[in-house]
């Protein structure tokens, strides 16, 4: 059924208001960063501990997604529910953490019932509440204000802009705690070893490299049917010329080949030595992954050799490998 053009009109009026107001709210949010903030993010960065986050109910779901956020980039942290804090996971907090609880109201009695215990092991609270004379934002050491004029919510009753400038918030704390212990990203890879950064600068060349008897190799003096003939088995593209102990002398490749054929070279009696390309370009199997990929470009190759520091062949690579890989 086809929605009318005045129905459509109005969907459309409603979304564009939903984000009109979300983004009003999230704008209003920069002027509260201010030193309270900064002590917030002082408190995260004394504690010895992790960063607890709490909260019940929507609140309870954009603390999880803070929670999630912190321990990602650099300040180890976790989700405690308020609910279940009161029957017996409250024992998860511990002296040199620090809480961070959230609540709109700030009158949330699950999360006000966790003040005594709190503070009995000296456990620092930063309090995220739409109320800063509630009872949580004064009980707390540290306030941060996520008050909003009006949620998006044409009643004035779904948490919708207040639970976006609650996230908001969150992230501008993460962000900043970040910066502040000069986290990379290469530690932003190792918490993500298997997303597309954590392969990008995680993955060694020594790690998708093919090694062993799934090498290429043929001797100098070997003829050219056989590298051929090992250059087809391997798939490679390529083939490694190597001498005693694998010491790499050269690589025959498809390029190779057209050369020797357009020099009039009888192909039944060369050897591998007068076809080869002598000091190939290699990579040191420390190289990232995804460097190799930039060298294949910069020497316009789709396969390299892969040699140790004393010029002996330890591996080979090429596209195929490292698309695998999820690398390219």
């Amino acid at each position: 059924m086809s929605t009318p053009d005045a129905g459509s009109a109005a969907l459309v009026a409603a979304g564009r208001r939903t984000l009109e107001i979300e983004s009003r709210a999230v704008q209003r949010l920069a002027e509260r960063i201010d030193e309270a903030f900064a002590q917030g993010c002082r408190l995260c960065l004394a504690a010895t501990g992790r960063v607890v986050v709490t909260g019940l109910g929507k609140s309870g779901h954009v603390g999880s997604k803070i929670a999630a956020t912190l321990a990602s980039t650099g300040t180890p942290a976790f989700f405690l529910h308020a609910t279940e804090a009161s029957h017996g996971d409250l024992g998860m907090v511990a002296r040199g953490d620090v809480v961070l609880a959230i609540s709109n109201s700030g009158e949330t009695a699950e999360l006000l019932a966790l003040l005594p215990h709190l503070r009995r092991i000296e456990t620092p609270v930063i309090a995220m509440t739409g109320r800063p004379s509630s009872t949580l934002a004064r009980e707390a050491q540290v306030h941060l204000d996520v008050s909003v004029l009006e949620e998006a919510c044409p009643l004035n009753l779904a948490p919708t802009a207040s639970t976006t400038a609650t996230l908001a918030m969150g992230d501008a704390l993460a962000t900043a705690l970040l910066e502040a212990r000069g986290f990379t990203a290469e530690d932003f890879a190792r918490s993500h070893p298997a997303g597309a950064l954590g392969r990008k600068l995680l993955l060694h060349v020594s790690d998708v490299m093919r090694s062993g008897a799934d090498l290429p190799r043929v001797g100098p003096d070997a003829p050219l049917g056989d590298g051929l003939i090992e250059m087809s088995n391997k798939g490679l593209g390529l083939t490694a010329i190597v001498a005693a102990g694998d010491q790499l002398l050269g690589v025959f490749t498809d390029g190779d080949l057209r050369r020797a054929i357009a020099r009039g070279l009888d192909l039944n009696a060369a050897r591998m030595r007068e076809v080869m390309t002598a000091n190939p370009r290699c990579v040191d199997p420390r190289l990232l992954a995804a460097e190799a990929v930039n060298r294949m470009q910069e020497y316009r190759v789709t396969a390299l050799l892969v040699t140790d520091h004393g010029n002996r062949l330890v591996g080979a690579l090429n596209t195929h490998d490292l698309l695998r890989a999820g690398v390219v």
